[in-house]
């Protein structure tokens, strides 16, 4: 018997693979517009870098926070900092270039770079402040005494008008991880207490009207009037309560307020050793705070990571402190808890204040959460009903907050494409003659191969396209010249990996193998070659990426891209492409056009037919023909 055959080659299903991935890519394109065909066009748009568009140009003057010049090593830390912020993913074209001893150029191209520019330079340090006082936003209104209680009806019952549940309830004093999110946030341990952290979020308080304090302990903690002020006076030094009582904030205004109070720089609120006043967003209301001293920094945090909880399928943000930050944290933890969550669990309104922890950043208060046990370990969770989107912000906020000097904006600038649309089009002509001569060649070389090539460099330009649109979509990604460069190159690279399969297969039929075997295993023999090649160019533009700065990162990250979608078109397309063909009468039967032409290749064995396994007959010889009718002329 002989041995089973190995399993044939299916095509069709590497075909379809490629199918499903360009299918997924464009629908991740479409998104939201999938069935909004006229807004399609505004998604297919590539982003372009500095030297192909306008942008906003800013330049930060550093300063220590007692006012001397930075070092050299706060200033890198500085300019770490701030590329992580403008340029997180790697690749969205902004530069952060220092200047002299103390200044900072930042540079973001695109329409939305005032949004980034205005996000940089409002960027100074992140706290962690107990908070001492909150009142709603409205006109300014004297905190009786220091020993006054500002709400005398914080009543266990719930009953009194403050109650209501149309107030904020704790979502209100508990906070807001972003500036305009409307979500009840709180602290707690990290792993060990999941189930703590999942009791709170059962009992959000904005997810029930009851006024029952053991339903909804901290229903009666918002107040229902922005004349009202809670939490302890007493706790506030005499200068910030007279701030407290003198501010107004109005919704939205992050930095307006700071005049009111004669903050004209961002040494008084960025000092961790003074009480402040500061203004935020509190679940949903906008209000202004008395904070305590920090007792946690921002350059303490070691990590902020935005994830969706385990126990409750919502998102959250998973905080880590180094040592000094972990031991600060756990005191302060302890005591609010200890202090005052029993009493914001029975509906103190004033004790749900002051078992909040304020998360400053540049003065505004970017959220506040109720502390919900002691954290131990350095490590806690902010929980909430959190968007994705607010829980990523609050991520950031906290993991790039931690710039550890003072920044302050000398000028804010437009600038124009800095090479020009010529340039752009002068490399688009250079890939488009590249293309062209590759084309050609392919064809004259190859003959009928160079269907297959010209193919496979059109679906590979198919799935860069996309996969540059995505990155611009979702990585704020930004092509500039180097990147264009990168991605002419690609041209080069996907052209080698078909030229080395199409050399191993026509070896394969130099050979005198047939055409369908010749074609499995001159794969076999050219996707080593292939594969090596490939890791070696992603190896060099993946080094070159870590390396480099400036303009050549983008050249190293296209490089890197097209090398893995080079990997992609090889294996989904070309090779099951050259399958297929081999199966068709053109190909299999080596037409001189086909490329696989045995005779034009000087195959031992010239076949030309891919079902027959003799070699082509040759004519008779008529001389022989003549003398075996000659030997029977009765013509049997």
């Amino acid at each position: 018997m002989a041995a089973p055959s190995r399993s044939a080659p299916h095509p069709g299903r590497a075909l379809f693979l490629l199918l499903v991935l360009i299918v997924a890519m464009l629908l991740g394109i479409l998104g939201p517009k999938l069935f909004a065909p006229s807004q399609w066009g505004h998604r297919f748009k590539v982003g372009l870098g500095l030297d192909l568009s306008s942008g906003t140009q800013v330049t930060l003057q550093a300063q220590t926070l007692t006012g001397k010049p930075p070092s050299s090593d706060e200033m890198n830390a500085a300019v770490g900092v701030i590329e992580s912020r403008v340029n997180g993913t790697g690749n969205s074209g902004a530069q952060v270039q220092p200047q002299g001893t103390n200044l900072l150029v930042v540079t973001v191209p695109g329409k939305g770079s005032q949004q980034t520019i205005q996000l940089v330079s409002s960027t100074a340090l992140l706290m962690f402040r107990q908070v001492l006082l909150w009142q709603g936003s409205g006109a300014a209104t004297t905190v009786p005494s220091a020993n006054a209680s500002p709400s005398a009806s914080a009543s266990p019952s719930g009953a009194t008008p403050t109650a209501s549940p149309t107030s904020s309830a704790t979502a209100s004093p508990t906070a807001s991880a972003t500036g305009t999110a409307k979500t009840s946030a709180k602290i707690v341990p990290a792993p060990s207490a999941t189930s703590s952290a999942s009791g709170s979020a059962s009992a959000s308080p904005s997810a029930s009207p009851s006024a029952s304090p053991s339903a909804s302990p901290s229903a009666s903690s918002s107040p229902s009037t922005s004349s009202t002020a809670f939490g302890n006076p007493s706790l506030v030094n005499k200068n910030v309560l007279a701030l407290f009582n003198k501010l107004v904030c109005k919704p939205g205004d992050t930095q307006a307020w700071k005049s009111q109070v004669g903050y004209q720089n961002t040494t008084p609120y960025n000092n961790p050793d003074v009480q402040v006043v500061a203004c935020g967003n509190n679940g949903g209301q906008w209000g202004k705070f008395a904070l305590d001293v920090a007792k946690v920094q921002g350059t303490q945090v070691t990590s902020a990571t935005a994830g969706l909880s385990t126990t409750s399928n919502q998102w959250q943000v998973n905080l880590s402190l180094n040592g000094a930050g972990a031991s600060a944290f756990s005191t302060l933890t302890s005591r609010l808890y200890s202090n005052y969550y029993a009493g914001a669990q029975a509906g103190d309104q004033n004790d749900a204040i002051l078992n909040q922890v304020a998360i400053t950043l540049d003065g505004n208060v970017v959220s506040s959460p109720q502390i919900q046990g002691a954290i131990p370990g350095g490590n806690a969770q902010i929980t909430g009903n959190f968007t994705q989107a607010e829980a990523t912000q609050l991520q950031n906020e906290l993991k790039f907050g931690s710039v550890p000097l003072d920044l302050k904006t000398l000028f804010v600038t437009s600038v124009s494409a800095q090479v020009g649309r010529n340039q752009l089009d002068a490399g688009l002509i250079a890939a488009a003659i590249g293309l062209f001569l590759v084309v050609v060649y392919a064809f004259f070389y190859y003959r009928g191969l160079g269907i297959v090539s010209v193919c496979s460099l059109l679906i590979a330009g198919l799935i860069t396209y996309l996969a540059v649109v995505l990155l611009t979509l979702y990585q704020n990604f930004t092509l500039e010249l180097a990147g264009i460069a990168g991605l002419i190159v690609a041209i080069g690279i996907t052209a080698d990996s078909f030229v080395v399969y199409f050399e191993r297969l026509r070896d394969e039929v130099r050979e005198g193998k047939q055409l369908r075997p010749a074609v499995e295993s001159g794969w076999k023999r050219a996707r080593r070659t292939i594969l090596v090649s490939d890791t070696v160019s992603f190896l060099a533009a993946l080094l070159l990426y870590y390396f480099a700065i400036g303009e050549v990162k983008g050249f190293a990250y296209t490089l890197g891209l097209t090398t893995i979608i080079d990997i992609v078109v090889v294996f989904l397309f070309t090779k099951p492409m050259v399958t297929l063909l081999a199966r068709t009468k053109f190909f299999g039967n080596g037409h001189p056009m086909s490329g696989l032409d045995p005779v034009r290749l000087g195959a031992k064995t010239p076949w030309r037919s891919s079902v027959r396994r003799n070699p082509v007959r040759r004519r008779p010889d008529p001389a022989a023909r003549t003398t075996a009718s000659s030997q029977d002329p009765g013509g049997s």
